[in-house]
């Protein structure tokens, strides 16, 4: 498996991909028109003809025969062309020493304070390609091309969870909450966003903060959870160091996750090294690898060890980067301490 930038040539591809995505992943909707834009922004952003402010740095993930079999993406910066919307979660005191009332209730403010921050999104993966280090590979690849090209990119990084949601798109959260003002089912709202069309946000969303106590006890309990599927890449993020600080998306409530760039795990530990080809021997580990190209990028997962400022792959991984014994290549160890996927 290798991850590399999307071409125009994989539409057919993302378009089954998103058909099979059900609701809540909203930057990759079932829509040829506006997959056939986003190819197009992203092949441009990989050209370095794109703004930080517009750029969509699309990749997928191809096995070896060729077939495309996941996606992930980085945006530049999120909300400098439209604004860029979350719920904080914050706490209003309530209190009466006469009548000995002392209530302390979790309030919802509509907030923009996420804006300009770089945003790891469009996650996925094909159900049965999700096993041994796909996953790792298809989601951390973006840290690593971050690393080779932090100029690129933000000083703190973020990522939208995807929230809870049953299997028929309905979303707890949504439904004691977002139907009452834009009077659509959250499946809809949600393809809306994943189009572009954010403006009804704006419009109709109630600007004053919100008590979560008129929400529905399932409504409550989602606040900042993550869909059962997409708990392995929650914990995946949390390893390289993002957290949860109080910011949930203004849908199904699911998590916004965040870390300073340079701190990311990925980002602080990779190292520029000399390609050796050999045999990895018994001290290989698994190691993300990056031919440290933009528009020709290519990344993948393989045995691999460090040796006299080498590092050590086979001949397959080689070929895989299309590069040969003395090129410089970015790697890191795949995985962080407390890693479970």
């Amino acid at each position: 498996m290798i991850v590399r930038p999307v071409r125009s040539a994989d539409l057919p591809a993302l378009l089954e991909l998103a058909s099979s995505t059900g609701a809540g992943l909203t930057t990759l909707p079932a829509n040829t028109e506006r997959l056939q834009h986003r190819i197009s922004w992203a092949e441009r952003a990989f050209r370095g003809e794109a703004e930080r402010a517009d750029a969509d740095y699309l990749f997928v993930l191809e096995a070896d025969d060729g077939r495309v079999v996941g996606i992930s993406a980085i945006a530049g910066a999120v909300g400098k062309r439209e604004p860029w919307f979350n719920y904080r979660i914050g706490l209003t005191v309530s209190a009466s020493q006469e009548l000995g009332i002392h209530r302390e209730i979790p309030t919802l403010f509509l907030a923009n304070d996420l804006t300009g921050n770089s945003e790891l999104c469009s996650l996925f993966l094909q159900s049965e390609q999700r096993n041994g280090c796909n996953g790792r590979l298809l989601s951390k690849a973006r840290l690593l091309f971050i690393a080779e090209f932090r100029e690129l990119f933000a000083d703190k990084v973020i990522a939208e969870m995807r929230g809870n949601s049953d299997d028929k798109g309905r979303s707890p959260f949504w439904e004691s909450l977002g139907r009452h003002f834009f009077k659509m089912d959250f499946s809809r709202a949600d393809y809306l966003t994943g189009l572009g069309n954010k403006s009804f946000v704006a419009e109709l969303m109630p600007k004053f903060p919100l008590y979560t106590c008129f929400l529905s006890a399932e409504a409550r309990a989602t606040l900042g959870r993550v869909h059962p599927d997409t708990e392995p890449a929650l914990a995946m993020l949390q390893a390289e160091g993002f957290r949860y600080q109080g910011y949930v998306d203004i849908f199904d409530a699911g998590p916004a996750i965040e870390a300073e760039t340079d701190k990311i795990r990925a980002v602080r530990d990779s190292q520029t090294l000399l390609l050796a080809i050999g045999t990895p021997g018994d001290e290989a580990i698994p190691y993300l690898i990056h031919n440290r190209k933009r528009e020709e990028c290519r990344i993948t997962a393989a045995a691999a060890r460090q040796a006299a400022g080498t590092l050590v792959v086979d001949a397959q991984t080689a070929r895989r980067l299309q590069l040969c014994a003395g090129c410089q290549v970015r790697a890191v160890p795949l995985s962080a301490r407390g890693d479970r996927t």
